[in-house]
């Protein structure tokens, strides 16, 4: 009797990607793509219709649920859940959230080569290493101060243009409460102005792109 081969739900928000992903591992004769997903609310329920070996799950999904919120839903339910991470961004918050979410590992989709199918099959085998790249900017945003809940409300709200008093008004507190929000969020980030502050929050991915 052959093996059983390795079930694989794969979840990217690009047709394309989707199925370039799904063309590549159908060539592995030990694999299968037993599902395709383009939402994070669509992995979840496929999930559970397919208890997959491995789930290859990007990031930047739809605002009503993201890849990282997707993991942690998963990773909730079922705990032995094997994730690993292929994205397009390589921002410091993004990794952070991803692994502490509970992936396994993350993958940059400009590195692909044929370090998918190896990945794929080390994570289903137990393993999954984290690229030395990857690995440094994990720790790297693990000694960083991490943002507060409003801190980042206040963040995101900077970057859409807004000034201290339509952010005071958008979230019901006072103009002297956002200018302090404001500058706990410049000395975290080691930055002196709202520029900066948006700006290394993009690259860092603490600003989620198309969300």
């Amino acid at each position: 009797m052959p093996e059983r081969r390795i079930q694989i739900l794969v979840v990217d928000d690009h047709p394309v990607v989707l199925k370039g992903l799904a063309a590549t591992i159908a060539q592995e004769p030990d694999m299968e793509v037993v599902g395709c997903a383009t939402t994070g609310c669509q992995a979840v329920r496929m999930f559970r219709e397919t208890t997959p070996d491995v789930t290859i799950m990007d990031i930047i999904l739809t605002p009503e649920m993201s890849g990282i919120e997707a993991t942690t839903a998963i990773r909730r339910e079922f705990s032995n859940a094997r994730i690993l991470v292929l994205s397009a961004h390589q921002g410091e918050d993004l990794i952070y959230r991803a692994l502490k979410a509970g992936a396994v590992t993350y993958l940059l989709k400009e590195s692909l080569g044929d370090d998918l199918i190896r990945t794929i099959r080390e994570v289903h085998a137990g393993g999954g290493s984290i690229p030395p790249r990857i690995g440094r900017k994990f720790v790297d945003q693990a000694a960083r101060p991490l943002l507060t809940r409003r801190e980042k409300e206040v963040l995101h709200l900077m970057a859409d243009g807004l000034r201290n008093k339509e952010i005071a008004d958008r979230l019901t507190i006072s103009e002297q409460t956002v200018l302090t929000h404001v500058k706990n969020i410049f000395v975290k980030l080691g930055v002196s102005d709202r520029t900066k502050a948006v700006t290394v929050a993009f690259r860092r991915g603490m600003i989620d792109l198309g969300a």
